[in-house]
């Protein structure tokens, strides 16, 4: 969701800044030549059609809903986009410990590639899931999982996590293809 709410927050910018653009481009035309139309955006049809609005018009009704509606979303979605990081126990009643998912992974990487026959291991982690995806040329899945999932399991046991996430073991292998 964070990727979202920066592009969208990109495209929004890029947005304002090339309408800013416009308005300079109509501007600096306007003063040039004064007694000529509009450079691209056709304002006397618009100021016009605005001088035929009112605030009753089921038009501008609409159209205040649906911004309040995209409001609404663009706000829940940058709320949603949080950080999520994952807590520890507390030290004490005045600290609190949180570690990112980022962390977790490297830590639980570190230890499954320090493994004997591990080729490499790609981790990926959450509050709720840790998943590993090992890579060995010398064990089977049914060798090196096991002793995989009792490490990872072990390390866990040493991270003072508030919550135990679940832990996924999978070991590509080239003896399991044949």
């Amino acid at each position: 969701m964070r990727l979202f709410v920066r592009l969208l927050s990109a495209l929004i910018g890029l947005a304002l800044a090339a309408a800013g653009v416009l308005l300079a481009l109509e501007v600096g035309w306007g003063w040039w030549r004064p007694g000529r139309g509009p450079l691209f955006v056709p304002w006397d049809g618009w100021r016009d059609r605005l001088a035929e609005l009112t605030w009753k018009t089921g038009e501008v009704r609409y159209l205040a809903i649906a911004v309040a509606v995209v409001g609404l979303l663009l706000i829940l979605a940058s709320a949603s986009a949080g950080r999520r990081a994952i807590r520890l126990t507390d030290p004490a009643n005045e600290v609190s410990v949180t570690t990112s998912p980022r962390s977790l992974a490297r830590l639980v990487g570190v230890t499954v590639r320090a493994q004997d026959n591990v080729a490499g291991a790609k981790v990926t982690a959450t509050g709720k899931k840790i998943r590993v995806r090992a890579t060995s040329r010398m064990e089977t899945e049914g060798e090196l999982r096991p002793r995989l999932l009792e490490t990872v399991s072990g390390l866990l046991d040493d991270v003072p996590l508030v919550r135990r996430p679940k832990v996924s073991v999978v070991v590509d292998s080239p003896k399991d293809r044949r």
